[in-house]
């Protein structure tokens, strides 16, 4: 992982579709940052379909899928 800015790191999943193993969760990781004063990063995930971003430790992040124009990875949720 390296930095982008803003404390953000990079990472080969961003923008795929991952499965958050500690909730059993499936959404599309859009960041890798720290989350209020911590220093730690978390990985920022969103429901495929809309809604409202959940948190989880970073190892947390298993199974990534690309996203196409053709389909957000949905069947797989």
């Amino acid at each position: 992982m390296t930095s982008t800015g803003l404390m953000h790191r990079s990472h080969p999943w961003l923008g795929q579709l991952v499965t958050d193993s500690a909730s059993g969760r499936r959404g599309i990781l859009r960041a890798l940052a720290p989350e209020g004063t911590a220093l730690t990063p978390v990985a920022w995930l969103a429901p495929p379909r809309g809604g409202i971003e959940w948190t989880t430790a970073p190892e947390n992040l298993t199974d990534p899928m690309p996203i196409t124009p053709a389909g957000r990875g949905e069947e797989r949720i």
